[in-house]
């Protein structure tokens, strides 16, 4: 880690959430034109003082709509932002989930040479918790995909994002996040092949004409690992993947969401530990790390409203209170400094989120706040 200073501008990245408009997968699991509009319509206070339901200041959009998109890269381009990193889906069976906000929306936007845009691979299983309820566990509506089927995702990824102007990269390779790495090992069964895997990918992008890819993983997620299959040290696991660089998806990673008064976290308490983790990290991974700022957090519209919101894990968590956009705006402050110290040629800050209303982390503008939080940014980069 060097110590260096920098004035460079920060890169700005927020991660993008694609659950607000139409799907066919959903709705077959929910019904027809069922969105994540309904859990934040139908959301109410938990306890006295909190804050739900959350109001689009927009009202219901569509996402995928190209005009709704245009919008929204304008507000996010007005404001400082750089990139929309999409959390995308792939799933055994289903295959493609949620690509329609970006494929229809973002990449038919007439204005969007004004913003970039990347892929986190969400690998996770999907659980059905829109909402969940009290006492059952939830069903696991989709399964991550199987070593044999990533050819085809590869594939798929490089011809229809990494070849498009608007793509992020970094040396001209294309960056490409995962979200749990740890996952990813166990479905490849094990350190190497999943190490083939990757490989598998690099080399495909090279045979598009890509100069190769910029991997970028997520810290957090190894404890999924079995002792048994290989070490679950962060550094280890990195230098052996050929991981090129690490962010956080959102604070909740590094943070007790019970060491607070439940149902009252702390954005404060949550904002120090992270910083501690950006210290940590940049310090330990042998590759940079590029600190995380979230918004908020607050999953509460993911459980059955008409039942008790007690400490039973995700979704009925803590929720960060003191999350006004002028403690945002000094996390960001920090972030941006912090960046710019440990990896001067190149800073980087990811934010969660740009609109996932229903955990509480957005920069759309709501009702309350209007665009507060996006000023926060446009202040902090200038």
């Amino acid at each position: 880690m060097t110590s260096s200073h920098s004035t460079t501008r920060p890169f700005i990245a927020a991660y993008y959430f694609p659950n607000y408009h139409p799907d066919a997968i959903n709705a077959k699991w929910h019904g027809p034109g069922w969105t994540e509009w309904d859990l934040l319509r139908d959301a109410r206070p938990r306890y006295e003082g909190h804050e739900q339901p959350k109001v689009s200041a927009w009202g219901e959009f569509d996402e995928s709509d190209p005009a709704w998109a245009a919008r929204e890269i304008d507000l996010a381009a007005d404001h400082g932002l750089d990139c929309f990193i999409y959390d995308w889906y792939w799933y055994a069976q289903q295959g493609l989930y949620l690509h329609d906000a970006l494929e229809r929306g973002f990449l038919q936007a007439p204005n969007r040479d004004r913003l970039k845009f990347a892929l986190m691979w969400a690998n996770h299983d999907w659980l059905n918790i829109h909402p969940a309820n009290y006492v059952n566990t939830p069903e696991t509506l989709a399964k991550h995909v199987s070593v044999a089927e990533l050819p085809g995702v590869w594939d798929y990824i490089i011809e229809h994002y990494f070849s498009r102007p608007e793509y992020w990269t970094i040396d001209g390779r294309p960056w490409f996040s995962i979200y749990e790495i740890g996952r990813f090992i166990v479905a490849a069964g094990g350190l190497n092949k999943a190490r083939a895997a990757l490989d598998d990918l690099r080399r495909r992008a090279e045979k598009a004409g890509l100069p190769g890819l910029h991997l970028n993983v997520q810290v957090w997620g190894f404890a999924v690992l079995p002792n048994e299959i290989v070490s679950r040290d962060p550094a280890s696991l990195i230098a052996a993947l050929g991981i090129d660089s690490t962010t956080t998806y959102a604070w909740v990673h590094h943070y007790d969401l019970n060491s607070g008064n439940f149902p009252q976290g702390s954005y404060a308490q949550a904002a120090r530990a992270n910083m501690a983790a950006w210290e940590k990290y940049a310090a330990e991974l042998p590759v940079p790390y590029a600190p995380n700022v979230s918004m908020g957090w607050d999953p509460s519209p993911r459980t059955v409203r008409s039942e008790r919101y007690d400490a039973r894990g995700y979704p009925w968590t803590a929720v960060l209170e003191g999350n006004t956009p002028e403690a945002f705006g000094d996390a960001l402050r920090h972030a941006i400094a912090f960046a710019q110290r440990t990896t001067p040629a190149r800073p980087i800050v990811t934010i969660n989120a740009w609109n996932e209303w229903t955990e509480g982390s957005y920069l759309l503008p709501d009702t309350r706040h209007g665009t507060a939080y996006l000023e926060r940014i446009r202040d902090a980069v200038r």
